[in-house]
């Protein structure tokens, strides 16, 4: 394919331009990486759990107001966003990062471990935090050092609540903060990656995620008559061991459903059946178009699995959040800015998890895509998130704002 002189010259001035535009992103983030760094130990050390993200809440909002930004607190809760470039401009991207704890005991020995007993940030949310911190805090100063600004806008959402069903990114969702912007971004730690490294995945990334709560009652009674019992322990035990075998022949095997009880407890005698019982799990399905129709399969299913004891059965099933599905478009424009700010060989194809994630509903209104951010230091201690001695790599701050920063200015450059 060939182009006239005009055309060829806009192309090359369009090329220098990012290339430029690039270096200087990277000179701003590496010069952000020690205070991002300070940053992040803070809220690490003064974790919140879901919806009580106050401290978290008013430490962004104040870093980005030293800036010269103007966040905005979410009405009626905690988080807040920021919108970064010309106001006149339209949205070219909107970026999220969660920021709440776990109710888990912190157990790794740092100098900044958790100051808040039982509370500790075990998956990682105060590395998204920073990391969403540090791009709003490098496209504001790109902002201010180039001619004419950045050309368009972006949407810096930090999000409450991602730990509680259904998630705090429902409540964004509900009040609007997505209207206006045309793709939105999330990354997640990934401790199984190594530093430098990231990972991606087009469709299903993470899986739908619900919680199941079966409650049986019947007549109670002596072990040695239990014809004259309605027997909730036999009930428990076939519904807990048959609803998931049943429920894998009513749904779609592609859909990986997947139903997995955590709690199982009825009576505390070893000689009488009790009169009542409970199982509690989670229900796990991959594909969005199953998950809804699930709960009209769920009911009947357990209703039929205890009708042979003469137990009642009250069933519970809480939806939780959605799978988060990335977009081809998104996860190839992060696929492109990973490339070009890593390397070729920063970028692998991302598991798909049965873990739950609530940027599901972020992805059900406006197309999206969250990739996987590598946290394991090269040689060293296996981890997995969750645990209370979870040790996440520091420099995967500096690598996840640059990627996310690449994002940003690819986003604003299709505009």
């Amino acid at each position: 394919m060939s182009y006239d002189g005009d055309t060829t010259a806009r192309i090359d001035e369009e090329v220098a331009r990012a290339t430029s535009t690039s270096a200087e992103a990277g000179e701003i983030i590496a010069s952000l990486e020690e205070a991002l760094i300070a940053f992040r130990r803070d809220i690490h050390s003064h974790p919140e759990l879901s919806w009580q993200e106050v401290r978290t809440t008013e430490q962004i909002s104040a870093a980005l107001r030293e800036a010269g930004l103007d966040p905005v607190n979410l009405p009626e809760t905690t988080g807040c966003y920021v919108d970064v470039g010309d106001p006149a401009t339209p949205f070219a991207a909107g970026f999220r990062g969660d920021i709440d704890a776990l109710p888990l005991t912190e157990t790794t020995g740092l100098d900044f471990a958790s100051q808040n007993e039982g509370v500790t940030h075990a998956c990682g949310h105060d590395i998204h935090t920073t990391v969403m911190l540090g791009v709003a805090l490098s496209l504001q100063k790109l902002h201010q050092q180039t001619p004419g600004g950045l050309g368009a806008r972006v949407r810096v959402i930090f999000q409450p609540a991602e730990e509680q069903f259904p998630g705090g990114a429902k409540e964004v969702v509900k009040q609007g903060v997505l209207k206006p912007l045309p793709r939105i971004f999330a990354l997640h730690c990934d401790p199984k990656l190594t530093v430098g490294s990231i990972g991606t995945r087009i469709g299903p990334i993470t899986s739908a995620s619900d919680l199941v709560r079966v409650d049986v009652t019947g007549r109670g009674g002596h072990t040695s008559r239990p014809h004259l019992t309605e027997d909730v322990v036999g009930a428990l035990a076939h519904i807990a061991t048959s609803v998931p075998a049943v429920l894998a022949r009513r749904i779609d095997a592609r859909s990986g459903v997947s139903l997995v009880w955590g709690h199982i407890n009825a009576g505390n005698a070893a000689n009488a059946i009790p009169a009542k019982g409970s199982l509690h799990g989670t229900m796990r399905i991959l594909d969005a178009d199953a998950w809804k129709d699930a709960g009209g399969v769920l009911a009947p299913v357990v209703n039929q699995a205890a009708a042979a004891y003469g137990v009642t059965v009250e069933l519970d099933h809480v939806r939780g959040v959605p799978p988060v599905v990335n977009e081809e478009d998104e996860t190839t424009i992060i696929d492109s800015a990973a490339k070009k700010v890593l390397g070729d060989g920063s970028l692998t194809l991302a598991e798909q998890s049965m873990g739950g994630e609530d940027f599901g509903w972020m992805t059900q209104e406006v197309p999206g895509s969250m990739f996987r951010l590598g946290t394991k230091t090269p040689g060293g201690e296996d981890y997995d998130l969750h645990r209370g001695d979870y040790i996440p790599d520091e420099r995967a701050i500096a690598v996840g704002v640059k990627v996310m920063t690449a994002v940003a200015q690819s986003c604003i450059n299709q505009l």
